[in-house]
């Protein structure tokens, strides 16, 4: 049995989840709705505030999609009552990121400034402190939105070895390489 399925859902006051015809899960919540359509063959029965995600078979097919749903759907009720938030770094010298609304205007050490549009349903925020790294803060209810956001921006600057120059995560490590003289002796 999944680990990950067999795990119930608590759903959280303020928060009304339905499943329609054809097994289409919506969660309303403070910070919106969502909406997330899992394999029909899969029963997902609610009773007191706690979801639940049942198999009908061992099959491999079954199995897989079990853990899988089960966390596609916690995902959204999580969304639509806390809701997400990533924060990138611009680690280099001279990086710079300014936002206006959901436009961002990024100084990433190319010839030309990048300009990077972010989808409506994602906030943006960025913060520039003297002597600390630009940080862009990125928020939103959907969580496989908010991922694909963060991948796109961060594949602007990927993150090179021997410096640790890029855009990654706020507390992300990354692991070093020596440079050409560190072999010699």
């Amino acid at each position: 049995m999944s680990r990950i399925g067999k795990k119930p859902i608590n759903i959280p006051a303020g928060v009304t989840v339905t499943v329609a015809d054809g097994n289409v899960i919506t969660a309303k919540g403070p910070k919106g709705q969502l909406q997330q359509k899992i394999d029909a063959d899969l029963k997902v029965s609610i009773e007191d505030g706690i979801l639940t995600v049942e198999r009908p078979t061992e099959q491999k097919r079954h199995k897989a999609l079990h853990g899988l749903s089960r966390t596609l759907i916690n995902n959204l009720v999580e969304g639509v009552s806390t809701g997400f938030k990533k924060e990138l770094e611009l680690v280099g010298v001279g990086y710079k990121a300014t936002n206006n609304g959901n436009v961002i205007d990024m100084s990433l050490g190319y010839s030309h400034n990048i300009i990077f549009v972010v989808p409506s349903e994602i906030s943006v925020a960025t913060r520039m402190e003297k002597g600390k790294n630009p940080i862009i803060t990125l928020e939103g209810n959907d969580k496989q939105l908010l991922g694909m956001v963060c991948a796109k921006i961060r594949s602007l600057r990927k993150i090179e070895p021997y410096k640790g120059k890029g855009i990654r995560f706020v507390g992300e490590v990354v692991r070093r390489k020596a440079g050409k003289t560190a072999g010699k002796k």
